[in-house]
């Protein structure tokens, strides 16, 4: 049943003037008196914001179940933080200004249809709306029919291939600088979904930022071998940088669909839920939007100093050659231990021996593997050769692999010359390391 959006009849005196009104006849009756009025105690409380949800609700039984779900979780997460949240099958909100009084709007499964549903929908957002979308609201396949949504504002295109049955998927979090996905950890394993890929490849579009992806972890992806991802790279979680949106590619639970029973829920992941709230509060304008700065320079060079045996990242025999083993060594504070973080994309750095910046450390024979072991090769842009620091406490941090979603590790005791490697993140002091300036 659909819930229309709330109205009221403006009135000539509401209670907000009504308070002002006796408050200021109060201040002037204790002035004629004579009485000291105590000073008015400031307030803090932040600006709540108004989240309107479209959805259809009729068709493919685990989208209804997402609706059902979704209408459910959003109003108890409004009450705990801040906002209010009103779902609506009328689309025609978009059509007739009725968008115009929320900061946000939901698609949950579907998307306007009409022209002028859609005409202003474009409009809502070049003028300052903020919008998220899930699952099948990017779903087409015909983009040309509104190429300023399917292929400039989500830029995503076609629908090209989806995984079936739906499952988890470990997603590779690609920029923890947003806001959004900024209390996210490096990789984190989703709710069950279906999974979209499409034609258009969003890495090659300067507009749009990738805040996760599917992790290599996660292959193969699906229960149908007809329907499986077996490799490849697969977006997620994005935004638009021209426009205060985000898509999220979830929203199909897993269903019996011979007896219409929810097998799943898409709010099963405390983790996955953090970048819903967290990008609803910043879509919203809700508290500090601003992406916090990244505490590591890009210019200083550091030694990096292993915390769970106390050796020092170390370039074997201060060489800069291609093939120079990274290893851990006694700290010494010579050349062949210090590095620079130099920033790529995405949250990514490459880490340049000071013997020779264009030599990085790089994960050999580009490996996905545990133990791969690391070394020093000439700078070309390869993933391999781009980690995610991921910053633990103080000037402490590990470091992802970008083609893996392996953490760069030491051994677990000391020993001069040991080569590092990379290995499926754990949380031991085996991959954290102490930053130092030089």
């Amino acid at each position: 049943m659909a819930v229309p959006p709330p109205t009221s009849p403006r009135s000539a005196l509401g209670p907000v003037a009504v308070t002002r009104v006796v408050l200021r006849l109060v201040v002037l009756l204790t002035a004629l008196l004579g009485l000291s009025v105590p000073p008015a105690q400031a307030t803090t409380q932040a600006s709540p914001f108004k989240v309107l949800a479209l959805y259809n609700g009729t068709w493919d039984a685990a989208h209804i179940s997402f609706v059902h779900e979704a209408n459910d979780w959003f109003p108890r997460q409004a009450a705990a933080n801040g906002f209010t949240y009103t779902a609506s099958n009328d689309w025609n909100l978009l059509a007739n200004g009725g968008v115009n009084g929320y900061q946000v709007v939901i698609f949950l499964d579907d998307l306007p249809q009409t022209a002028s549903q859609r005409a202003g929908f474009e409009q809502y957002m070049r003028n300052g709306g903020a919008w998220m979308g899930f699952h099948v609201s990017a779903f087409t396949t015909d983009a040309s029919s509104w190429s300023w949504y399917h292929n400039q504002f989500l830029g995503s295109g076609n629908f090209k291939s989806n995984t079936w049955g739906p499952t988890t998927a470990v997603l590779r979090v690609e920029d923890r600088t947003h806001p959004s996905t900024v209390n996210l950890p490096a990789t984190f394993t989703s709710s069950v979904s279906e999974w979209y890929s499409w034609s258009n490849d969003l890495r090659q579009n300067p507009d749009i930022k990738i805040l996760a992806s599917v992790d290599p972890s996660s292959f193969p992806l699906g229960t149908d071998p007809n329907q499986t991802w077996y490799s490849g790279y697969y977006p997620i979680l994005w935004t638009n940088t021209k426009y205060r949106m985000l898509y999220a590619n979830f929203g199909h639970n897993a269903m019996n669909y011979d007896t219409n029973t929810t097998l799943s829920s898409t709010f099963a992941s405390a983790t996955q839920n953090r970048f819903v709230l967290d990008g609803l509060k910043w879509l919203g304008g809700a508290g500090d939007t601003q992406p916090p700065s990244d505490p590591i320079s890009g210019t200083a060079w550091y030694t990096v100093r292993n915390s769970g045996n106390g050796t020092c990242v170390d370039a074997r025999a201060a060489a800069t050659a291609n093939g120079t083993a990274v290893q851990q060594y006694a700290c010494n504070n010579t050349g062949a231990q210090q590095f620079q973080f130099q920033s790529t994309d995405g949250g990514y750095v490459r880490i340049a021996a000071r013997g020779n910046p264009q030599q990085v450390v790089d994960v050999t024979d580009r490996s996905q593997a545990d133990n791969a072991p690391l070394q020093l090769w000439s700078y070309a842009g390869g993933q391999n050769q781009q980690w995610q620091p991921v910053q633990e406490t103080g000037e402490r941090y590990h470091f992802v692999a970008r083609h893996s979603g392996k953490c760069l590790s030491a051994a677990t005791t000391a020993g001069n010359s040991v080569q590092l490697t990379q290995r499926t993140c754990d949380g031991s002091g085996a991959q954290s390391f102490q930053l130092t300036a030089q």
